[in-house]
């Protein structure tokens, strides 16, 4: 098993590593929306991406019909991808406070349906696109490429090093925002701040491994540290350790049996979080 593995690096390398990091980087993010029990924000995030992608899908084909252009490329994609992904993201976490009445879950609910909803319908009658969005839905992280490693290589280094200098900021504005604002810290700014870094990374990843795999690293490493350990200190380094080692797991046994790794990693994350409950209330912490 570990040999056919090791057979397939070569031609599959980038997906793995682009894979492992993805679920590193949004592992470590996905610490801050469980804490803050947001964990419906990554699948509402991870529709709006899906919107955005199909937008930058009908931009591409309106405005040119050169199929090298641009705009019609992968890249321009994941931009038009992050960016419904980042003011999905401002508006679910700001939008409850601004809508009368309406709690944080309905506005998220709204976001995830109007997402879903209007992604399929603006490319209904493009068989491309509809393929397009069924490759995002179902997570496939085959097509990575080496520009997708040095991305979220960056990213995952990038939003490690911005926890490690902010880390006692990130805690109060996430946990006790009404201390944060009693001791000087500007809560809008990091709420802000948190949301755009939640849409990039959500948004460039969902284009690379899918949906489900991209919803699955944000929020259940972070449940598994968090029924395995209270700290949060402890949940940042336990939630991609989780992370890491399913996703190289998963992906051996993918490789092997011929599966969708992102779908394996997705599973055997779920069956680790149900470990994981039965051991916090089996032997709960004294």
């Amino acid at each position: 098993m570990i040999a056919e593995f090791l057979a397939s690096w070569p031609l599959f390398h980038n997906a793995y590593i682009s894979g492992w990091l993805i679920g590193i980087l949004l592992s470590l993010i996905g610490v801050l929306v469980v804490a803050r029990d947001q964990i419906f924000i990554g699948a509402a995030v991870s529709q709006a991406a899906t919107l955005g992608i199909a937008i930058g899908m009908v931009i591409g084909s309106l405005l040119t019909n050169d199929e090298q252009s641009w705009v019609r490329s992968h890249i321009f994609h994941g931009i038009m991808g992050g960016l419904l992904a980042i003011l999905a993201a401002l508006f679910t976490t700001r939008g409850s406070k601004t809508a009368g009445r309406e709690s944080h879950e309905a506005i998220t609910g709204w976001v995830f349906l109007v997402s879903i909803s209007c992604s399929v319908l603006l490319l209904a009658h493009s068989p491309h696109g509809l393929e397009e969005v069924n490759h995002i839905l179902a997570s496939t992280i085959v097509g990575a490429t080496t520009t997708d490693v040095w991305l979220f290589a960056s990213l995952t280094l990038i939003t490690a090093g911005a926890l490690g200098l902010w880390y006692q900021s990130t805690l109060l504005v996430v946990l006790d925002p009404e201390m944060a604002r009693a001791v000087g810290v500007p809560v809008a700014w990091w709420d802000a701040a948190l949301s755009i870094w939640l849409g990039i990374a959500i948004g460039f990843s969902i284009h690379v491994s899918g949906v489900v795999y991209a919803f699955a690293c944000l929020v259940l490493p972070a449940l598994i540290a968090k029924n395995l350990g209270h700290e949060i200190r402890t949940m940042f380094f336990l939630a991609p350790l989780v992370s890491f080692g399913t996703g190289l797991v998963a992906f051996v046994l993918a490789n092997h049996y011929d599966f969708p790794p992102g779908q394996m990693a997705t599973a055997s994350l779920c069956f680790l979080l149900a470990v994981a409950w039965f051991v916090h209330y089996t032997f709960p912490h004294g």
